[in-house]
């Protein structure tokens, strides 16, 4: 077992215990980077100006630096600091948390789902997509087209993607841009969401490049997080299935479920200058492995951590982030999970029947059912 491994392992939590009693903070030999484990070196990591998300020397992924989803990569907000991480967050966070949970309610249960393993994946996957796509302006037609594209641009986040996979990302970076192009064009376009975002956005900036990289950035934020969230909700069913009654609150269930088994494990922090970090030197160059899950599951940041208790008092977590990199979707993320998990369980899924492995990653913790 290694922190990476860890992520797809059937059961992490108890090597996290092991690594946070090693101090919270240490370097991995065989990794060759530091880990923090530990609520306060996590929080501590999240919060420090010299820990960036990218390293210094290779602000986008070798790999895709040539094509166009490395362009839109290299626009992200997640994947970038200071004024090009500000202005776009400024711009979609706030008209994003004014969402109307009631019409994300709407478009989720307008879709229509299967409760086979088929159906289960096009809802973890596809769906949660389809719905920002809709509060966006799209049509349903052109939702489901860019749920599917979303799914190969993603391809080019992963360290594990073959180059097949990264040509597909390439193409796919390239249609939803045109779809965007054509959104913005549209003077019929009724969408609240995006009209919001696109008047934030202009009192800063006027580069439309930034603004469609961002709102692709936003699909696929949505798409493996999500997936994640409403399939390890599900594995808790499967785990506990006397809670599988009309009593169950769900949004208590999402709510420890991102906290107790979270769809993103781990995240990295790049140092780009030398400074000290709870007691450790860092230079310039070194890489530390942020261990989320671990620190959500820490005694000192969360009582009875190890227990999955659905009223939990005090509920904190790292699931979303930290600091100025912190999500800006949680709300949003979690309110499409719910009525997504909702509209699952009102079909009734012989889900003792379920067979499920974890999607390859080298830091999500997303089931594949079968």
């Amino acid at each position: 077992m290694d922190p990476i491994i860890a992520a797809t392992h059937a059961d992490p939590y108890p090597y996290y215990a092991q690594l946070r009693a090693q101090g919270g903070l240490f370097f991995h030999q065989g990794l060759k980077l530091w880990v923090a484990s530990s609520a306060k070196t996590v929080t501590a990591v999240l919060v420090h100006p010299d820990c960036h998300v990218r390293p210094t020397h290779e602000p986008v992924p070798k790999t895709i630096a040539s094509g166009m989803a490395g362009k839109v990569f290299s626009q992200l907000m997640r994947m970038n600091e200071g004024e090009r991480q500000r202005c776009p967050r400024s711009a979609i966070q706030p008209e994003v948390a004014l969402i109307d949970g009631e019409e994300v309610n709407a478009l989720v249960g307008a879709r229509l789902l299967s409760p086979d393993a088929e159906g289960l994946h096009k809802a973890m996957f596809l769906g949660p997509v389809c719905v920002v796509a809709a509060l966006l302006g799209f049509s349903p037609a052109q939702a489901r087209v860019i749920s599917e594209l979303t799914g190969d641009f993603v391809a080019c986040l992963s360290p594990l993607s073959a180059q097949a996979h990264l040509d597909a990302a390439h193409a796919a970076a390239e249609q939803l841009r045109g779809y965007f192009i054509e959104l913005l064009d549209d003077p019929d376009n009724q969408s609240a969401l995006l009209a919001g975002i696109r008047q934030r956005f202009s009192a800063t900036s006027d580069d439309s490049e930034a603004l469609i990289a961002n709102l692709i950035g936003l699909f696929s934020q949505t798409y493996e997080a999500t997936a994640g969230l409403i399939g390890n909700a599900l594995l808790m069913l499967i785990r506990h299935p006397q809670w599988l009654n009309d009593s169950i609150n769900i949004d208590d269930l999402l709510a420890e479920v991102q906290r107790f088994d979270p769809p993103v494990q781990n995240t990295r922090r790049f140092v780009v200058a030398s400074c000290e970090i709870e007691g450790m030197n860092f230079n310039a160059g070194d890489v530390i492995l942020v261990m989320l899950a671990s620190a959500n599951r820490d005694p000192q940041f969360n009582e009875q951590p190890d227990a999955f208790m659905l009223e939990r008092p005090q509920r904190r977590s790292f699931t979303f982030g930290a600091g100025r990199h912190q999500c800006p979707g949680q709300v949003l993320a979690m309110s499409i999970a719910s009525a997504t998990l909702r509209q699952i369980l009102a079909l009734k899924p012989a889900l003792e029947h379920l067979t499920w492995r974890y999607r390859p990653s080298l830091n999500g913790r997303i089931p594949l059912f079968s």
